[in-house]
């Protein structure tokens, strides 16, 4: 599978524009002066980041992919996955926390109607409001089709009832996307999606799930018992709900991979650093083969990862439909794995010393499992390579 297109008038490129520079260098300083320092406290009192998102949402860095005639920016796929590699360089809790926002509204931007749009969207622009993704349930994770939240149509309303679970921003949201089953025996084509303010009587946030990383952002699991919506608030046509979910995740799948590339470009600076300056044997450990090749390796993993999630993103934006979903799970599960290993290997680097929260690797390697997890397991991600391997479309 070639890497490179050899029908572009001027070839390939990997030169930024201007102005995509100038947003990756905003995104950089907000990072460096506004997230790095609070990156810690944060992680260790699992403290949801309100005063950053503000911060972030007053100098442009949300809601990127709102389009331009409801008050947005409109950026590109490839635009936010900029952003988003600096945010989650600075700390991928607090990062996901701000991001999350393109996840939430996603449903609402691809497939809302123009009332739903002109209706939900503006006020994100407004005040730094958060929306989540209700699809994933304690039953029902790389298996959606299976999820049991039911929504029945009565009148002029739907009742919906079940629970969600590792929701991100759910608890502090003020609406969610859930994913619900009109039609129970229909498996995927029985599902369907609704915008939920999450304000509705019913809706009950059960608990701040406490992980083991990316701690700076709130994940929640939250209950629906009766909850009545306007039917308005069905977002296309009942049976939509899984082509709306799996079409959002394409669309923010590389986001994800460049999370888990800013996450490895953190832990890869760090090595290198601490490399330089420990002596052992009356000489730095960067001098070491055992290290330097280490590194080295990091380097180059990094360097592909970035470049898989950037190519991604270009098809995305470029129509290459399902060509473009297949490089995304290139970019996501290369990404992730490489995240992990290069932040486990920076772990070795620092020695005893990694293995103690005063140090950042530690906090980096915690950080980056969950690459490995959300969004699309790695092994989803082989699944989803290999069936396009073996049982190709047209």
């Amino acid at each position: 599978m070639a890497t490179i297109e050899h029908g572009t008038a001027a070839g390939v490129s990997f030169a930024l524009t201007d102005e995509q520079k100038a947003l990756r260098e905003l995104a950089h300083e907000f990072a460096a002066k506004e997230i790095r320092p609070k990156e810690r406290e944060y992680d260790e009192q699992m403290h949801h980041p309100a005063d950053v998102v503000a911060k972030a949402h007053e100098v442009g860095l949300m809601n990127l992919h709102v389009p331009e005639e409801y008050g947005g920016p409109g950026l590109s796929a490839f635009e936010g996955m900029l952003v988003g590699e600096e945010l989650y360089w600075g700390c991928s809790g607090i990062g996901t926390s701000i991001t999350a926002n393109g996840l939430g509204s996603g449903p609402v931007i691809a497939f809302g109607s123009d009332e739903q749009k002109a209706k939900w969207l503006p006020p994100l622009l407004e005040e730094p409001i958060l929306a989540s993704f209700g699809l994933s349930e304690p039953g029902a994770g790389s298996d959606v089709a299976s999820l049991t939240t039911t929504a029945v149509r009565e009148g002029d309303e739907y009742v919906l009832n079940g629970s969600k679970t590792f929701i991100t921003n759910a608890g502090y949201a003020a609406w969610t996307v859930v994913f619900a089953k009109t039609d129970p025996k229909g498996g995927h084509k029985g599902m369907s999606a609704f915008i939920v303010p999450m304000d509705t009587p019913g809706v009950t946030i059960e608990s701040h799930l406490d992980k083991m990383g990316q701690r700076a952002t709130d994940t929640s699991a939250f209950a629906l018992q009766d909850v009545r919506i306007p039917a308005e608030n069905l977002i296309g046509r009942e049976g939509d709900g899984f082509k709306i979910a799996m079409s959002t995740l394409d669309f923010t799948r590389p986001g994800t991979a460049i999370g888990a590339v800013g996450v490895a470009q953190a832990a890869y600076e760090h090595a290198v650093e601490y490399a330089k300056q420990r002596v052992t044997f009356d000489m730095p450990i960067a001098m070491h083969q055992g290290v330097n090749f280490m590194i080295a390796d990091m380097a180059t993993e990094i360097e592909a990862s970035r470049l898989l999630t950037w190519q991604a993103a270009w098809m995305l934006d470029n129509g290459y439909g399902r060509k473009a979903t297949l490089y995304s799970s290139f970019a996501k599960r290369f990404a992730a794995d490489t995240a992990m290993k290069v932040a486990t290997d920076a772990v070795q680097v620092f020695g005893g010393y990694g293995y103690i929260k005063e140090y950042p690797v530690e906090k980096l390697m915690r950080d980056a499992k969950l690459f490995q997890i959300y969004e699309g397991t790695s092994q989803i991600q082989r699944l989803v390579i290999a069936k396009e391997i073996f049982l190709p479309k047209d």
